[in-house]
């Protein structure tokens, strides 16, 4: 798998589309720190990590549905393994005119776009939520 990362936000997209409760993901540490900041942000209502015994760990995420509807309308990932994408504080835009999140990996740690604003630090844009 070149992209997990990408993986883990398409299984997230797919399982919101035919409304499931919660969907599972191969476990590492940037997924938990972004599943941290989707938490934080309150698009999904939680995860756990589950070791297997004789296989890798897995995240178990559930899912967050408001009236039916799924908390996240669109999860877009925008750095990519063959086009990365950085930026600095100064040119962090807005996503969906505030409503939304943009989700770094900065030298401090995954962090959302607010708060790498406060910590005046750029990175690398790892996805768009809203």
């Amino acid at each position: 798998m070149n992209d997990p990362l990408g993986d883990m936000l398409t299984r997230i997209r797919n399982a919101q589309q035919r409304r499931r409760p919660k969907v599972s993901s191969p476990a590492s540490k940037l997924r938990e720190r972004v599943l941290d900041v989707l938490q934080a942000e309150g698009y999904i209502r939680g995860y756990a990590r589950i070791d297997h015994k004789n296989g890798p760990a897995e995240f178990e995420i559930e899912l967050k549905y408001a009236n039916g509807q799924p908390a996240i309308r669109e999860i877009k990932r925008i750095s990519k393994p063959g086009r990365r994408v950085y930026t600095a504080v100064r040119e962090l835009t807005t996503v969906a005119n505030g409503l939304g999140v943009a989700i770094l990996s900065t030298p401090k740690g995954v962090m959302s776009d607010t708060r790498a604003r406060e910590e005046n630090v750029g990175g690398e844009i790892l996805c768009n939520v809203f």
